[in-house]
C-alpha cells in the first residue's frame, strides 16, 4: 500500500490569504449593512494582517533572539 502524499501548493501562502480577503471582501459588497457584512469585513482584515506577519516571520533580515 502506497502512502498518500497531500498535493503541491499551486501558488503562496501569502497569495492564497490575500485571494481570500478579496473574495469575502466582494462577499460584504453585495450585502446590506449588518452583522454579517462587519464580520466578512472584519475577517478580510485580519486575514490582511496574517499577510503582513507572515512577511515579516519569512523576511531575511528577521534576527532570531539572543
Amino acid at each position: 500500500m502506497s502512502a498518500r502524499r497531500s498535493p503541491e501548493p499551486t501558488s503562496t501562502f501569502e497569495y492564497r490569504l490575500a485571494q481570500e480577503a478579496l473574495n469575502l471582501r466582494q462577499q460584504a459588497k453585495g450585502m446590506p449593512l449588518g452583522i454579517r457584512r462587519t464580520e466578512l469585513l472584519r475577517k478580510a482584515q485580519q486575514i490582511d494582517a496574517a499577510g503582513e506577519v507572515n512577511k515579516w516571520l519569512t523576511s531575511p533580515g528577521l534576527q532570531p533572539p539572543s
